[in-house]
């Protein structure tokens, strides 16, 4: 073989250990090398670096921060009810190595040991608490609790647990449906008892009117009587003292009246006798002229 034959093939060679031995880091991945199988190095930054080929070999896993999200699942609360809850977990790497040990490098199977920790999290914080304290009153505790845990056992992982967000709260179908009954009816009832009272009242204030009206009226007839008690008392008495200072013209008052209460009317008709008793004053006046 000659210099030319073997030139070429020894440039093909060095051209593939090169590229065998050299490998890129980006800044949104974590790598970590290995010897023979054995981690050798996990503090790699990004950019250029070497290795020996078939020997050293690297694995990359991402930086960046990854969302995690479960479906609906059942949790027990305190009084034993049900819950539907689905959440979504922030995540990422901090400790390759660890993470590289407890998964394999295995991201679902990180995400599965993830998933289980916040779960035993959130069964624990459901387990000690109502409804009403899950859905509204202790919520936040309960989300601060919850994440302080799932960073904490997380971090066995080689995990950093950024976040853990509940979405939905809820009962499951059924359970929903008899509470929306419970519901309905309580508030039919709530409705009636107060249709109830309202009509009661009402009848107590129109007891209480007409009574206040039966009242004032009898006050107003007793007072009115009063007045008309005093008024004929005080007519009866100015008619006796005409009568004592005039008898003459009480006489003639006496018939104006009766005059006025017989013809008083625009139809009124009266037939008489001009020698009856009732023109004896208008006869009186005439013979006194």
């Amino acid at each position: 073989m000659n210099v030319r034959t073997l030139l070429p093939a020894a440039v093909v060679l060095l051209v593939a250990v090169l590229s065998l031995s050299v490998y890129t880091v980006d800044e949104r991945e974590l790598a970590i090398k290995f010897r023979l199988g054995k981690i050798i190095e996990t503090d790699i930054g990004p950019g250029l670096h070497f290795k020996v080929p078939f020997i050293n070999n690297v694995v990359k896993f991402p930086r960046q921060i990854l969302t995690l999200t479960n479906p609906q699942e059942l949790f027990l609360t305190f009084e034993k009810k049900n819950l539907l809850v689905d959440f979504f977990v922030k995540w990422r790497i901090v400790d390759v190595a660890a993470y590289y040990r407890a998964t394999g490098g295995d991201e679902a199977l990180a995400a599965q040991r993830m998933l289980e920790i916040v779960k035993d999290g959130i069964r624990g914080e459901f387990a000690k608490r109502t409804v009403p304290q899950v859905v509204t009153a202790e919520r936040r505790e309960l989300l601060d609790n919850m994440l302080t845990n799932a960073r904490k056992n997380a971090l066995e992982l080689g995990i950093q647990v950024i976040d853990v967000r509940v979405k939905r709260t809820e009962f499951p179908e059924q359970v929903s449906d008899s509470v929306f009954d419970r519901m309905r009816q309580e508030r039919a009832r709530t409705a009636s008892e107060l249709r109830a009272q309202g009509a009661e009242a009402a009848e107590q204030i129109r007891a209480e009117a007409d009574r206040q009206r039966t009242v004032t009226l009898a006050e107003a007839y007793r007072d009115a009587e009063k007045v008309r008690g005093a008024g004929d008392a005080e007519a009866a008495r100015i008619y006796a003292e005409a009568f004592r200072k005039d008898p003459d013209f009480f006489a003639f008052t006496r018939s104006i009246q009766a005059y006025r209460r017989s013809l008083g009317k625009e139809n009124d008709l009266l037939v008489l006798d001009g020698n009856g008793e009732f023109f004896n004053y208008l006869r009186k006046s005439e013979s006194k002229r």
